[in-house]
């Protein structure tokens, strides 16, 4: 069965040794997190951290990862910019292996799409080097579509990137179960799981991203469909944000056991497939 995880827009700034400890506590087998918190909401009053710049916080990480078997499933914090060398980031891949990342989440902020490509190819290549898998998303920027996540796919046509469905993302922009079951299994590298509404009854797009998503099995995707195509082998993270649910005093534990059970739950009718 997949390994199950939990994404960082989960715990809205966590440390990462507590949310290390939390994903164990749940059942978890790795997190996602970023190098430094996304500071848009934190309910819980978290200090500010960093694993760039704290080389001890570093050292408490991997002994919580090694105490606890829990893994870095994903890294973010990745992106390839306009008039930025992608080879800058060499310190952050070396952090990444340091930090033993199975993963790293790779997006683009450049339309160009060939500038987008070759960025890249440097980055799969360079992650590839320190034996870092690499994976791309449909997400709101270049690559919001899922033909244009493959274009891009074929474009560096290295087997260390590939795809990372974000169900949100990936219905709400228009991709379908038929296109998914055409690709090769291999193309599906990671799978960021929630539910949210078809139509979405936020004014801002990112708000309900960030802050507010359901459940698996509460909204409208067809989740079990979709998780019917993904290997095995292949992670299935949990990314729901609760905020609700915070404002209504619910600790972390509270808001993330529901997703876990979910997500275990859906993969389980789905043994034996």
């Amino acid at each position: 069965m997949n390994r199950i995880g939990i994404e960082r827009l989960c715990v809205f700034g966590m440390p990462p040794v507590d949310f290390i400890r939390l994903a164990a506590a749940l059942g978890g087998a790795g997190v996602g997190i970023g190098f430094t918190p996304i500071n848009a909401y934190n309910p819980h009053g978290y200090p500010d951290w960093s694993l760039r710049d704290d080389p001890a916080l570093r050292r408490e990480t991997r002994a919580a990862l090694a105490d606890s078997g829990v893994a870095i499933t994903l890294l973010e914090g990745f992106a390839v910019v306009p008039d930025k060398d992608v080879r800058d980031q060499e310190r952050d891949l070396d952090l990444a292996a340091e930090l033993g990342a199975e993963r790293i989440n790779l997006v683009s902020m450049d339309r160009d799409r060939e500038r987008t490509g070759a960025g890249f190819a440097v980055l799969t290549e360079m992650a590839a080097a320190r034996g870092i898998k690499v994976s791309t998303e449909i997400g709101t920027g270049p690559l919001r579509t899922l033909d244009r996540v493959l274009a891009v796919l074929d474009a560096v046509a290295h087997p260390n990137l590939t795809l990372l469905i974000d169900t949100m993302h990936f219905f709400r922009f228009g991709s379908s179960l038929e296109t998914l079951a055409g690709l090769p299994a291999e193309t599906i590298g990671y799978v960021q799981l929630c539910d949210v509404p078809l139509v979405s009854p936020f004014e801002s797009y990112l708000d309900e991203a960030f802050h507010d998503r359901l459940v698996p099995g509460e909204g409208e995707l067809p989740l079990a469909e979709l998780l019917a195509l993904v290997p095995p082998d292949v992670v299935i993270s949990v990314e729901v944000p609760r905020r609700a649910a915070a404002q209504a005093g619910a600790g972390p534990a509270a808001r993330i056991a529901p997703c876990v059970d979910a997500a275990r739950a859906m993969l389980a009718s789905l043994a034996g497939r």
